[in-house]
């Protein structure tokens, strides 16, 4: 009775992840309704939900493949309900995303759930588990731009269209920075059971710093540039439009100071 009732625990949706995701519908729901008095703050509110919603489901999409890819280690350690606060490094999972996105305006993966690898037994069991995280803002970058690509906006508010573009722009930038083969991130976890171990011992000591080093070469203009066109790329042949991006982190910097929709047309 003991180990039934435990692992349905591990398997039940946290309360804090049902708790972010209802205020990030509150957010969605005021910016909607143009209930909010400030629509930038109902934005930062909604996006920065909506963002760290993405986050815990990229863990998830690790975990979960890991479980059945072998390591049934991962229920006990609580990745699969969701909660934020039971991953490896709280901190590097949520709020060093978070702050990217208001420092950059980028989608920066964070930290990462643990797995035993070495209950995991094929090269490919190991590069799938890798990749389902950023294949999972792959997916969440569709369904954000899905009212863009099929042509579905009208009737939606210009504010809340902004915001779904601006999500988008962090799921796609999170997605193409995770599969970046850079010791670190998950682009570098899919190619690494295939390297030799001479590889791997080799780059092993940089992976801690992979991220924060992405981060810096994003701050050089030209590559920043280079990025962002890619990113603008993508996203314009899912329909979102630069306009929509750049409306959308307006708003979302509301501490700047929110624009008024009534004072620009498209």
């Amino acid at each position: 009775m003991t180990t039934a009732t435990s692992r349905r625990g591990d398997n039940r949706i946290s309360p804090v992840f049902l708790g972010i995701a209802a205020i990030t519908a509150v957010a969605g729901w005021a910016v909607w309704t143009d209930f909010a008095s400030q629509p930038g703050f109902a934005v930062f509110l909604f996006v920065t939900g909506a963002w760290v919603v993405s986050l815990c489901l990229h863990e998830y999409a690790h975990a979960r493949t890991a479980l059945h890819s072998g390591d049934i280690s991962i229920g006990a350690k609580g990745y699969l309900t969701l909660n934020p606060l039971k991953y490896t490094h709280a901190l590097l999972s949520i709020v060093l995303p978070v702050l990217f996105v208001i420092m950059g305006g980028i989608g920066l993966p964070g930290g990462a759930v643990f797995i035993e690898r070495g209950r995991i037994r094929g090269r490919w069991r190991h590069s799938l588990i890798s990749a389902a995280g950023p294949l999972t803002n792959v997916l969440f970058a569709i369904v954000c731009t899905a009212p863009f690509w099929l042509d579905a906006l009208d009737g939606v508010p210009d504010t809340f269209r902004y915001a779904l573009g601006f999500l988008a722009l962090l799921q796609v930038t999170a997605a193409i920075l995770n599969f970046l083969p850079v010791p670190g991130l998950d682009g570098y976890g899919v190619i690494e059971p295939w390297l030799s171990q001479k590889i791997r011992r080799q780059v092993e000591p940089f992976a801690p710093f992979g991220l924060l080093a992405v981060f810096a070469v994003l701050w050089i203009p030209d590559i920043n540039q280079w990025f962002f066109d890619a990113v603008d790329w993508v996203l314009g042949a899912l329909g979102v439009h630069e306009w929509d991006t750049y409306w959308g982190l307006q708003f979302y910097r509301f501490w700047q100071g929110t624009p008024e929709i009534s004072t620009f047309t498209q």
